[in-house]
């Protein structure tokens, strides 16, 4: 079974790689003996499933959780039980991933209009009459 990231993007479950460690916070006495936070591993460098310009914008969107080698790690140690951090942790990357695909809006230039062109020479004259007036009332 795949992790449905985007209608184009799914992810195959051998790409990902789970491990599971002992989780502070909530749980009782618990908390010291069932390893309930998981640490999902993806490689985002190597994956097949991902395009290459999605790749590359997910690596700058990964931040400081992309390893040196290009894996993505992700902690999950919100919930109590094991099933619902592996959910969370596969949904955060899926939601990771789909904000990835959306290629940035390109930059179009835009000309300023001549009445804003208009408005700003105004404030500036204002702004340096105001300025004028406070120079000379001593005189020298």
């Amino acid at each position: 079974m795949a992790l449905q990231c985007t209608p184009q993007i799914a992810i195959d479950e051998a790409e990902l790689e789970e491990s599971f460690v002992r989780a502070s916070g909530p749980g009782g006495q618990n908390v010291n003996k069932v390893a309930s936070a998981v640490q999902l591993r993806f490689d985002v460098r190597r994956s097949p499933s991902l395009p290459n310009a999605v790749a590359i914008r997910l690596m700058k969107l990964a931040g400081r959780r992309l390893t040196d080698d290009g894996v993505l790690v992700i902690d999950a140690r919100q919930f109590r039980t094991q099933e619902r951090n592996r959910a969370d942790a596969r949904e955060r990357l899926a939601a990771l991933v789909a904000e990835a695909a959306v290629p940035p809006k390109t930059r179009r230039a835009t000309r300023p209009t001549l009445a804003s062109k208009t408005r700003r020479l105004e404030s500036k004259s204002r702004r340096g009459a105001v300025k004028r007036m406070r120079g000379d009332i001593g005189g020298d």
